[in-house]
């Protein structure tokens, strides 16, 4: 354990902390699990040797990601309000000038007595979460504004000491593991680096070097080995103190200081999963093999198949990963659609959510996600625990491609259609519903070779469902009556699996 220092806080209208933090026990220069265990090493020829992606990621296909934090408190343009309410000409510089005051004499550290979560239940989210469908919840430990969610011994800022004055990350693991669900965690500590450099010209709080919440000060994306020590030592300390079987981390562990500490906490992090018994899930954005680590795509999809499994993160709404009081959210249809199109290209879609500072999650939020697992219910057998067949499907839409792309609803028909695998079961998803037959183009007698169709079934429904080989491929009829609000799953029992995927 680590011996903490004695923080002294000051509620006098200006929040104050101590500069240093204590430095704790952990052997930054070490990649040894706590227990000695050293088969990982920070390289990446040897990581990818002894890694392998645990069964329990791949299947799962579904989680939620959750931002909550000081953000939520002024719930005004995005999470980086922080950052832009000490940029002079921003909006949120403006809004923070009329609702709160001058940033010299209202700063950021001062909405921390007002994030009480005073409403805060931690069994209802993980109920909430389960009822919607995911296999694994990935709460935000610390974000880019340095105001750590956990009891941690090396930031003081953290909501044990202030604000909630309870361990969030901690209530929310006990929370989610008795629902069944895995417990990931991300941090944004790299972040935390420069994000308050704005407020250097002219904010007092913000030029006291004594306010640690405010990080380094840097220049925008820049980093010290300094720097990167202490960085490493929080992520040790996480993995130490919460055990998360996934790491979620933002696109700046990719800087060219950072990246030999990543690797080493990579080493670290997967030595202790070995102590555990556990596989576990590292998910950054660029920079790194994707044999190592899981390669995420920020609000927008993969454009084919991948070999290795990858991974979606994007938000029920359109405009903030944090709550915002004038959020525009999306309709469930379109993050079923994203799901299906993910999960056929080998991905799984993190999905997240944005609860008010006082604990609550918005209505909306509550009714998307409990649509998704409306439809999950009846269909999740066409999702869970599935494999990619040889393409990842059929039809003329086009659906976009690239990180910040998903905003838009694509508008499918019945013949774009997505495919998934389990043992001799073929799943075809139509993406949009007809009234005619339609043709599954891949299916063609050459594809299908020897193998026999046993039946042909809609999920959700026992309504027969007609069917008939062709030249063109397998023809199939829609039942009379809707299973489900939208996607419908066409399940093709064979008496043996038909071509190649990615299991094999």
């Amino acid at each position: 354990m680590i011996k903490s220092n004695k923080w002294v806080v000051l509620f006098t209208g200006l929040l104050s902390a101590s500069c240093s933090a204590p430095k704790g026990e952990y052997n930054i220069d070490s990649v040894a699990s706590e227990k000695g265990t050293e088969v990982f090493q920070s390289d990446w020829d040897n990581i990818a040797q002894n890694y392998e992606f645990p069964k329990w990621y791949m299947d799962s296909k579904f989680g939620i990601f959750i931002h909550w934090g000081l953000y939520a408190v002024p719930a005004y343009g995005n999470e980086w309000y922080a950052r832009y309410m000490y940029i002079e000409g921003s909006n949120e510089f403006k809004h923070h000038l009329e609702a709160w005051g001058k940033q010299t004499e209202f700063g950021y550290k001062d909405f921390i007595p007002l994030f009480t979560a005073d409403k805060f239940n931690a069994d209802e989210w993980a109920m909430l979460c389960k009822e919607a469908g995911a296999r694994y919840v990935v709460p935000v430990a610390e974000h880019h504004d340095g105001f750590a969610m956990y009891n941690s011994d090396l930031n003081p800022w953290n909501a044990v000491k202030m604000g909630p004055k309870r361990d969030i990350i901690g209530d929310l693991k006990e929370a989610f593991e008795k629902q069944g669900l895995i417990f990931g965690l991300s941090s944004h500590k790299a972040e935390n680096a420069w994000f308050y450099n704005g407020g250097m010209k002219f904010a007092s709080d913000v030029r006291d070097a004594t306010n640690t919440l405010y990080g380094r000060r840097y220049d925008d994306e820049v980093y010290t080995e300094d720097f990167a020590r202490e960085w490493l030592a929080h992520t040790y300390e996480l993995v130490t103190k919460y055990k998360p079987r996934l790491f979620w981390f933002d696109w700046t562990v990719n800087n060219s200081v950072l990246m030999p500490y990543f690797n080493r906490f990579l080493a670290y992090y997967y030595n202790n999963a070995l102590d555990w018994g556990e596989g576990v899930v590292v998910n950054t954005k660029q920079g790194y093999p994707t044999n190592i680590q899981v390669w995420d795509v920020e609000r927008g999809k993969a454009g084919a198949m991948m070999q290795f499994p990858w991974q979606t993160d994007t938000f029920v709404g359109t405009k903030s990963w944090g709550y915002i009081s004038d959020e525009v959210y999306k309709q469930p249809q379109q993050i079923v659609h994203d799901l299906i199109d993910i999960v056929s290209k080998n991905g799984n879609l993190l999905l997240n959510i944005a609860p008010k500072a006082d604990g609550t999650i918005p209505e909306a939020q509550k009714d998307i996600l409990l649509s998704i697992g409306k439809w999950l219910k009846v269909n999740g057998e066409a999702i869970y625990g599935t494999y990619c067949w040889k393409k990842y499907g059929e039809g003329k839409t086009q659906s976009a491609k690239g990180s910040f792309t998903d905003n838009d609803a694509t508008p499918y028909v019945a013949s774009d259609i997505r495919f998934t695998t389990k043992d001799n079961s073929f799943y075809a998803i139509s993406l949009g519903w007809s009234e005619q037959d339609i043709v599954i183009k891949s299916l063609t007698p050459e594809v299908m070779n020897d193998a026999e169709i046993l039946e042909v079934s809609m999920l959700g429904t026992n309504e027969k469902i007609q069917w008939m080989k062709t030249d063109e491929g397998l023809r199939v009829s829609f039942p009379s009556q809707k299973p489900c609000e939208f996607a419908y799953v066409f399940k093709i029992s064979f008496n043996k699996m038909i071509g190649q995927n990615l299991k094999l």
